[in-house]
């Protein structure tokens, strides 16, 4: 399903400029007995992600197995902007960041995102393109202690996986860090 982010007043001057009153002119060709008028059963005002599981439920012949893959890699609702903005010639590169040069695409994609979610929050620093969530904790504790003056003890909650833990402590072992 296409992003489609007309005004309502960019439609009518679409619509003006050739020639028609209203969109369903552009369907005139199609006999009246073949359209659909009405959906019986499909409630007003749904947001996007409501009508799509909707859809799915009355779709259910179609359906494909469940997924099993785990590690955050599940069925989740992708919005229809997304499909627009993934095709966008700027975004369209390979991913290596250690090659700016090949990957300026994905590098300004997650400028952009930093940049975005900093104004959004009020926070000085955003980080993203980490490759798993050990890392990103081990980042963002880095980012935390530059921010308060160098401080050199981290409080970490006991019900963090060991594993995050390990890679913590690997990371934070030269640097005179004591996790806590």
């Amino acid at each position: 399903m296409p992003f489609i982010p007309h005004t309502q007043a960019e439609i009518e001057a679409m619509l003006q400029s050739i020639g028609v009153r209203e969109i369903n002119d552009l369907f005139d060709e199609i006999p009246s007995n073949l359209k659909i008028h009405d959906l019986p059963g499909m409630p007003e005002g749904l947001s996007e992600m409501d009508v799509s599981r909707l859809i799915q439920k009355r779709g259910i012949q179609d359906r494909a197995g469940l997924c099993f893959i785990g590690a955050g890699a599940y069925e989740h609702h992708i919005p229809a902007a997304i499909l627009d903005l993934i095709s966008r010639g700027e975004f369209l590169t390979a991913y290596t960041p250690y090659q700016a040069e090949a990957s300026q695409g994905t590098l300004q994609v997650i400028y952009e995102y930093q940049t975005m979610m900093a104004n959004i929050t009020g926070m000085d620093v955003s980080n993203a393109s980490l490759y798993d969530g050990a890392s990103a904790l081990a980042e963002a504790i880095l980012m935390a202690i530059r921010l308060s003056q160098n401080r050199r003890h981290v409080l970490i909650p006991a019900n963090i996986h060991p594993y995050y833990r390990m890679v913590v402590s690997s990371i934070f072992k030269h640097q005179h860090i004591q996790p806590i």
